[in-house]
């Protein structure tokens, strides 16, 4: 037993550890002292570090793995829908309607009934109407965006406090759902939501100090010790820095963040100024906006995600459609290129092959005017890249940012984007392990409140390429996604530890169960490849910590 003094204040025993280190090594028991890891190995050597005040934690044949990282995720907004009106949870028009009439009536003294997270296929074309809405709260204006934020349902009495009507041309960066006779249905995509979203009611910053704490306390149940949040702004929807900065100023944001600071594409290089002192202003604790987050296009189920080629229509020909690059790509390389200068990191959301091409080539004009450094640009969502791309996140040092969930057959899927990308391009959707054989680096996120921010549902997707089997949004179809994209059960946790915690620049102190590296840990209830990869879904988190403090423990734990 150990002198007082060098003992340790927390001993992991009776269960498999699994470092994620170089070599991906294994051991039997973990030693943390000062919230920092002490030693790890076999449980005598590790026993020798015990004293009278050692915590000891029966992993009671578990597994102990690096926390999780999310790469792309806004907990802000998935707490603040916790807090309001939910669909997220639900997959019917049933449940959706009865979710909203309760929380209308639950809630007589709110102005707007906002919420959101309901999926496009439950509707024909994931198009829901005003009427649905019109006859369950006909008196106030209704506002809910759906799971992937780029569309809107409203009712009529939103569509009217917005001015929106027969006569109201579509957006540049946005389109208005029409009937036959051209009237606003009441399903607003992209920059047309914005319209209707400019007149709802603005968040306190105690209500999204809240919603943040709500978030952390959902994430740390699933694992999640840091993030990278991919929405921070200082105006609007987007007005979440102070709610940070707060939180990490009084010690309540317990999760390591990076904050990617939003870039308004409806205006020009003059804002660089404005987000250099928000960076300023946004080092505080746990908390750094070190990055921007640029939008370079939409999503495939809208339309607005900026394909190569046109989208089909429904008899299978091509249409006059190649979706949104919200900016355009030259000055995008112009952007990019000072953005790199200024030391910022770059998030794009970079979705169809267009989309990641133009990210692709803007980089490589800040790297053939700056030269190389080590600001970890990386394009989240990747849903399609061409092939003749994929080699260049290798030699442009991109990160791979990748939403895995989205990598199997569901309705979206199946109903919304297939049908409309034609058999050859639908085959180049989510190529992770195309990008590992090229050398790229893969990182992990959830994108939530899109969709479900746990990593193990993630992982059991990017490793099986098929939904788990009691994900809410799983079909009928089973058969595997793209099957040589698959992803082995290390590549696929390595991207969700070390390979987030490299685009956060938090590599050297998180990411792997080494000594010296900060305690930030998460304990599953079962070895992960002791069992059939078709059963990592089953997994549980039973506790998660942070510097060696315990932030989350199962009810049984």
């Amino acid at each position: 037993m150990s002198a007082n003094g060098s003992a340790a204040d927390l001993i992991f025993v009776n269960g498999d550890v699994y470092t994620v280190d170089g070599v991906r090594r294994w051991a039997r028991a973990v030693a943390v002292k000062d919230g920092h890891i002490r030693a790890v190995g076999s449980e005598d050597q590790i026993g020798e570090l015990r004293g009278g005040r050692t915590e000891v934690v029966d992993l009671h044949g578990g597994m102990v793995l690096p926390g999780f990282q999310d790469a792309h995720i806004h907990p802000v907004g998935g707490g603040l829908d916790m807090l309001a009106c939910d669909l997220h949870d639900l997959h019917s028009l049933d449940d959706y309607l009865d979710a909203i009439r309760t929380y209308a009536a639950a809630n007589p003294h709110k102005e707007w009934i906002m919420g959101g997270g309901w999926a496009m296929d439950v509707f024909p074309g994931g198009t829901p109407t005003k009427d649905l809405l019109d006859a369950i709260v006909p008196d106030r204006p209704v506002y809910l965006p759906n799971r992937d934020g780029h569309s809107t349902w409203v009712n009529s009495k939103a569509l009217e406090v917005a001015g929106i009507t027969k006569d109201t041309p579509d957006p540049e960066d946005g389109r208005i759902e029409r009937t036959p006779e051209g009237e606003p249905s009441g399903t607003l995509h992209e920059g047309a939501g914005d319209v209707v979203e400019r007149l709802t009611p603005t968040p306190t910053l105690q209500e999204r100090h809240d919603g943040l704490l709500k978030a952390q306390e959902y994430l740390h149940s699933l694992g999640i010790t840091a993030w990278q949040d991919a929405i921070i702004g200082t105006f609007g929807w987007a007005d979440n820095l102070d709610a940070y900065v707060r939180a990490a100023n009084d010690g309540t944001l317990t999760a390591r963040v990076v904050g990617a600071l939003w870039w308004d594409r409806n205006k020009g290089l003059e804002q660089v100024n404005d987000l250099l002192g928000a960076r300023e202003r946004g080092r505080a604790g746990r908390f750094a906006a070190t990055s921007v987050k640029i939008m370079q296009d939409g999503v495939c189920e809208n339309f607005t995600a900026a394909v190569l080629d046109p989208y089909l229509g429904l008899d299978g020909s091509p249409t006059d459609n190649r979706g949104i690059s919200f900016v355009e790509p030259e000055l995008l390389k112009e952007v990019v290129t000072r953005l790199d200068a200024e030391g910022f990191q770059v998030h794009f959301h970079s979705l169809a092959e267009r989309a990641v091409r133009e990210a692709l080539d803007a980089i490589q004009a800040a790297r053939s005017a700056n030269g190389v450094n080590d600001h970890r640009h990386h394009l989240a969502h990747i849903q399609l890249i061409h092939p003749t791309d994929i080699p260049r996140f290798r030699s442009l040092g991109a990160v791979a940012n990748a939403q895995p969930l989205w990598a199997a057959h569901e309705g979206q899927m199946d109903d919304l984007t297939i049908p409309f990308l034609g058999a050859e391009r639908a085959g180049w959707q989510y190529p992770f392990a195309s990008l590992i054989r090229s050398g790229a680096i893969l990182a992990m996120g959830s994108d939530w409140g899109v969709s479900t921010p746990d990593p193990i549902e993630e992982l059991h997707v990017a490793v099986n390429r098929q939904m788990a089997p009691q994900y809410l949004y799983a079909n009928d179809n089973h058969e595997v996604f793209i099957p040589e994209e698959r992803l082995d059960l290390p590549t696929a946790l390595a991207a969700f530890t070390m390979g987030s915690a490299y685009v956060n620049h938090l590599d050297h102190e998180t990411g792997s169960i080494e000594p010296g590296k900060l305690a930030d840990l998460t304990v599953l209830d079962r070895n992960l490849f002791a069992h059939p990869v078709g059963e990592i879904s089953e997994a549980k988190v039973v506790q998660t910590f942070v510097e060696g403090a315990r932030v989350f423990a199962a009810a049984h734990a």
